[in-house]
């Protein structure tokens, strides 16, 4: 793994499929090392010699001792364990210069072998995708100066150094903090405070006073956004005992699924999707539809008593860098109709209002003049209507992500002539195909607990992960090729995504670009889906496009699938300027090969991003948790390293 892990690419000058969010970097693939052949080991005794050879070097606090374990071209993996951020230290001189700049060394103490089952037990195991590069790994359970987490490392001989195991991949994690554990399982409330007091109050008259925050009471944490951040967040500070409050500005929880378009169902399957502590039952549909999940985000509020305050907006906030509080304003209709304006000073807010920003709608001469039926962008298309018989309708969809595509489609499911504009190339991928070579022995019908497959993914540095998915995205290519070679023909223009590393590198290096096929390619192919490439549009004409070569496409509905801007647009809409000029960008890779700014600090104290599908907030509302806790119990400074 390469110890300059990143480059900073210039958009203009690169092909779309390799650009970046701005400011942030093109992570470099990592390489796999020169090691021995295993075909088999005590996998038992490799790990546990390495084990005591770390536990012994962090607790001399050693750092060069740590160094000659771990291979060249390794990294370890952070998160909350060595600081009270993510990192990825890249090469073994990058953990020695980690450890002798941090304050107090190395603050995870020790790690232990992990053999409580199957799957977390040493065992050989290959690094790479084809299975030709074998090592030994091992789940860890992990001690640090202030919390327990978990881990996973991954030993390969070192052919360099008389194969003497070594570390290729350390990946260390907090959990929990010591003294503030989650209020599950064996920590669970006791429910009833059995007694003879006077007055006592039953559990419902207890939750409407705390849903509705009456007398004194106050969140410590505003979450701006009721999908699936704002959820899983409230849920993990809930078993924090940290306060929260959720408002939305929708008169149901699951409104912004529920007002999608009508014919969306989620691209990823359910294995991947659960959320904390109440996973998706057994009966539960591979592929969610999204009023589904509306209704099961409603039932999930309910389940874990979180605080939301629907159809309810933020006026106002501004906040006092001396008491560390914000002041924030909210009016809301309560639904007994009646409209209440309420000032609150919670001391963090989480921007919970998706990974993407505000609509990217592009301004293009002609716009107000079109004469057609609809002119929206994706986020504001509902569904098409039925065309009449023996009448004919025109659609354009502009952009070729799963948005335009999935409005494509039903556009041609309720009898429109559609053509799709597509100004650039796009990663296909067959859902089926993709999803089995991406998730499967992970995400699958009898695969590893949820948590254990969270930890296996997590596990694996970017740039290994993208090292991997080279290859794992030539096996699909190689599945779908049939699919493929039908829409080149059709005039599709295709790519492999960055550096050939397909679907995840776009979705976490610029969040677009890829389409999960399910069916529209097909429609193509076949050609009853047109296609417009590579021209850009010069003029909304009254009856439809105009474009960079003269051709003219006639339309009655024109949909600009095209995308969103940065979370940070949003936060300057809504908490305005100042706010907006001191957070930093957010997504894309920053210079270790982290996701920027999000789950994490922002740059303004009390104020946190929080975005990314169902098993990203399944997995980084923990993480987000963590740190406010951290903070609220004195363990943990907004300044601190």
């Amino acid at each position: 793994m390469a110890t300059a892990a990143v480059i900073r690419p210039d958009n203009s000058t690169i092909p779309s499929y390799g650009r970046v969010e701005p400011g942030s970097n093109q992570l470099k693939a990592a390489s796999y090392p020169d090691t021995a052949p295993v075909s088999s080991a005590d996998a038992s005794a490799v790990v546990t010699e390495w084990v005591d050879a770390f536990n012994l070097a962090v607790l001399a606090q050693d750092p060069f001792a740590v160094k000659n374990l771990f291979l060249q071209g390794s990294c370890w993996r952070d998160q909350l364990g060595l600081s009270w951020d993510y990192h990825s230290l890249n090469g073994p001189d990058k953990i020695v210069s980690f450890l002798e700049s941090a304050p107090r060394g190395s603050r995870v103490t020790s790690i232990k072998i992990d053999d409580s089952n199957s799957t977390r037990k040493p065992a050989v195991a290959a690094v790479d995708f084809k299975g030709k590069v074998n090592g030994v790994a091992s789940f860890l359970t992990v001690e640090t100066d202030v919390g327990r987490g978990r881990g996973l490392v991954r030993l390969l001989q070192d052919s360099q150094d008389g194969n003497k195991w070594k570390a290729f991949t350390l990946f260390t994690a907090m959990y929990e903090l010591k003294g503030y554990e989650e209020k599950i399982a064996k920590n669970r409330p006791q429910g009833v405070d059995h007694g003879g007091r006077v007055g006592r109050k039953n559990w419902q008259e207890r939750r409407t006073a705390t849903e509705n925050y009456e007398g004194e009471l106050e969140p410590l944490v505003l979450i701006v956004g009721a999908g699936q951040g704002g959820l899983t967040s409230a849920a993990r500070l809930e078993q924090l005992q940290i306060p929260s409050l959720i408002i939305d500005k929708n008169p149901r929880v699951g409104d912004n699924w529920r007002n999608r378009y009508h014919q969306l169902v989620l691209h990823d399957p359910v294995y991947y999707d659960h959320l904390p502590y109440v996973p998706f039952p057994s009966s539960w549909p591979v592929f969610t539809p999204k009023d589904k999940l509306a209704e099961w985000f409603e039932s999930y509020a309910r389940l874990m008593e979180l605080n939301i305050w629907t159809s309810t907006t933020l006026s106002d906030a501004k906040w006092n860098d001396k008491e560390r509080r914000w002041t924030v304003t909210l009016h809301r209709k309560k639904a007994d109709g009646e409209s209440e304006t309420r000032t609150l000073h919670p001391r963090h807010i989480i921007q919970a209002t998706g990974h993407s920003g505000e609509m990217k709608m592009p301004s293009i001469r002609g716009m107000d003049g079109f004469k057609g039926d609809r002119l929206c962008h994706s986020s504001q298309f509902k569904g098409a209507a039925q065309v009449p018989d023996g009448q004919k309708k025109r659609a354009i969809v502009v952009g070729c992500c799963n948005s335009g595509h999935d409005i494509a489609q039903d556009f041609y499911e309720h009898g429109f002539d559609v053509t799709i504009v597509q100004r650039s190339s796009t990663y296909v991928m067959s859902s089926k195909n993709g999803l089995d070579v991406l998730l499967g022995g992970l995400y699958e019908e009898g695969g590893p607990e949820t948590e254990d497959a969270d930890l296996q993914f997590m596990s694996i540095p970017n740039a290994m992960l993208k090292r991997i998915h080279q290859d794992s995205t030539a096996e699909i290519c190689k599945r779908d090729k049939s699919l493929l070679e039908g829409l080149a023909k059709a005039g599709f223009q295709l790519d492999d995504g960055p550096d050939d590393a397909g679907f995840f590198m776009k979705y976490f290096q610029r969040g677009g670009g890829y389409y999960i096929d399910v069916g529209c390619s097909q429609l193509i192919i076949d050609g009853k889906i047109k296609i417009k490439q590579g021209q850009e549009i010069e003029e909304v004409t009254p009856n439809g496009l105009l474009f960079a070569d003269g051709e003219m496409l006639e339309a009655d509905e024109i949909i600009f699938a095209t995308g969103y801007d940065n979370m940070r647009g949003t936060a300057r809409k809504i908490f305005g300027d100042e706010l907006a000029e001191r957070v930093k960008d957010v997504w894309g890779f920053d210079e270790e090969g982290e996701l920027r700014t999000m789950w994490r600090r922002t740059g303004h104290p009390g104020f946190w991003f929080f975005g990314g599908n169902l098993a990203l907030c399944r997995y980084y509302s923990r993480m987000l948790a963590l740190q406010i806790k951290a903070m609220e119990c004195g363990m943990m400074k907004y300044e601190d390293p």
